[in-house]
């Protein structure tokens, strides 16, 4: 279970919050994000073999996704984001990738 958040600071200013295992394949994440009450994507690109970036809104916040090395890669535009939103966030994805 997470408990502790990163704080690492991107140069464009966003909040690199947690990573968890790349255990789908991004079409199924990209599914799974349709599900969060209120979330919205605003940007998919994949190149449907190995590379994702998906994009979506919640809560009034911009939320950003890629894979890298085995991982899901999760950002926050805003790194003063509440944490309570950016557990929300963690909780709804770790029923798809915590298997």
């Amino acid at each position: 279970m997470i408990r502790d958040l990163f704080e690492m600071r991107m140069n464009d200013g966003s909040r690199h919050f947690v990573d968890m295992p790349e255990a789908v394949f991004f079409d199924e994440f990209a599914d799974h994000v349709e599900e969060l009450d209120g979330a919205e994507i605003t940007e998919f690109i994949a190149d449907g073999v190995l590379e994702m970036w998906l994009e979506f809104d919640f809560r009034g916040h911009q939320f950003s996704v890629g894979n890298q090395l085995g991982d899901y890669w999760f950002f926050v535009r805003d790194p003063e984001c509440p944490e309570e939103i950016l557990f929300e966030v963690i909780d709804h994805f770790r029923t798809l990738l915590e298997r």
